[in-house]
């Protein structure tokens, strides 16, 4: 006999309460397009709003109800990273670090996660990504898929620059990354959700023509097996990788007084 209704909400609400998710933030990269900035620091230590633009991302985080964080950065930077940031005491989580050596790419720096992830699934920021309200609700999103990944979605005005997807109405039908003939202008943007089956594919891609693992060879894998969601960010998004970006990123969070909108 099936239970009623409100048993069966019961029952999915506990299990969502037992799936751990640990969040992962890549903090590494040149920087080189926000040279000069970025001769004598990292790229993800510069200010955006009152705060250095590292805070965002564990502040995001943190305020999804995600209090294991691992940290990725370069070799250059990693003690500066460290110094800023601790234990994770003042942020209320939990932080653990990870060195990227070489900057051979997104999903080359996250492989470094599997150790830390532990079985677990993954919630993994760009740290230069600044988003105007919580990603708290893509999170719980997350929580209710059986398996797969998802990964955000924002309207850009310059395609060209990101990984773009093609999407029918139901589906991401393929992502291509920096297309010279964009198939839509929905920018993949910088956060995306993985389950355990994440590490498995990262072992099986190849580098880029770039020279590097790309993100979207493993979004592209998760599309070939039926199993990569998405949601539509709703509220302001930029990557504040450009200095133009970096400086709407500033005026973003400027006006909010730097709270992430949407943030209990």
């Amino acid at each position: 006999m099936c239970c009623n209704s409100a048993e069966g909400d019961y029952v999915k609400v506990m299990s969502q309460e037992n799936i751990v998710i640990k969040g992962v933030i890549l903090a590494g990269g040149k920087g080189t397009r926000l040279f000069p900035l970025t001769k004598v620091t990292n790229k993800h230590l510069l200010p955006i709003g009152k705060e250095p633009m590292i805070y965002h991302p564990v502040k995001q985080l943190v305020g999804a109800g995600i209090k294991e964080i691992l940290v990725v950065t370069s070799t250059d930077h990693m003690g500066d990273v460290v110094n800023l940031l601790g234990s994770g005491k003042d942020f209320s989580c939990e932080f653990t670090y990870k060195v990227q050596e070489e900057a051979l790419g997104i999903a080359h720096a996250l492989a470094l996660a599997e150790n830390f992830a532990a079985g677990e699934r993954v919630a993994v920021l760009l740290a230069d990504n600044i988003f105007e309200r919580t990603i708290k609700p893509y999170v719980e999103r997350f929580k209710e898929q059986e398996k797969g990944a998802r990964v955000l979605l924002k309207s850009v005005n310059d395609p060209e620059r990101f990984g773009i997807a093609a999407l029918d109405e139901y589906q991401v039908l393929s992502i291509e990354e920096k297309p010279k003939q964009p198939k839509s202008n929905y920018a993949v943007v910088g956060a995306y959700f993985y389950d355990s089956r994440l590490f498995d594919i990262i072992r099986g891609i190849s580098l880029s023509e770039r020279g590097e693992y790309e993100i979207t060879s493993v979004n592209n894998e998760y599309i070939e097996r039926g199993q990569l969601e998405y949601s539509i960010v709703e509220g302001s998004w930029t990557d504040a990788g450009t200095f133009e970006s970096w400086i709407e990123a500033n005026q973003m969070l400027l006006n909010n007084d730097n709270r992430i909108l949407g943030v209990e």
